[in-house]
């Protein structure tokens, strides 16, 4: 689903931890859905009134947003892959690599980011608690991990990156 970018509410809410959602869901998956809901009112927060020059900015040497806009996505798809059981595709080794290219217009980078966010936030779903433990394996080596330690490292990544955006977009706003 395609959605335009739309700033958080005027009123002031607490942390979507803090909001009494998902609580149908094992308290993991609701953690990490919390993180993708944070995740995208800091970035819809703080990216309001960037052009779409200052989110391919790279302002002091800081990795611009637009890079983190494609890499949450698709980061959250391949590591998603490895929770589900499976290997990457073709197409996301693509992706991968083309995260750094310049070019992507504002609304193609908020459109990937939000509808990436729904996505994954909806795989995340369909993981019960008892999934939690069972072992993955990561990258071409195999690496070891487990269901729950793949879906924690969403949340996690995902605000790595968030915390990115938001630093890159106070550097922008105060460069004016």
């Amino acid at each position: 689903m395609t959605t335009s970018v739309q700033p958080p509410p005027a009123v002031p809410q607490p942390e979507p931890w803090l909001r009494g959602t998902y609580t149908d869901l094992p308290a993991v998956l609701r953690a990490v859905l919390h993180a993708f809901d944070l995740g995208r009112e800091d970035v819809l927060h703080w990216c309001a009134g960037l052009s779409e020059t200052d989110l391919h900015a790279s302002p002091s040497g800081l990795t611009p947003i637009a890079y983190h806009l494609r890499h949450i996505p698709r980061s959250l798809d391949r590591l998603l892959s490895y929770a589900e059981g499976n290997q990457l595709s073709s197409e996301q080794i693509v992706e991968l690599k083309r995260e750094s290219d310049p070019g992507t217009t504002r609304e193609e980078l908020f459109t990937e980011f939000q509808d990436g966010l729904e996505s994954a936030a909806a795989r995340v779903r369909a993981f019960s608690g008892a999934d939690l433990e069972q072992p993955r394996g990561v990258g071409k080596k195999q690496l070891p991990t487990s269901v729950g330690g793949l879906l924690v490292h969403l949340a996690d990544h995902t605000q790595r990156h968030v915390g990115q955006i938001v630093t890159t977009a106070k550097v922008l706003k105060a460069g004016r």
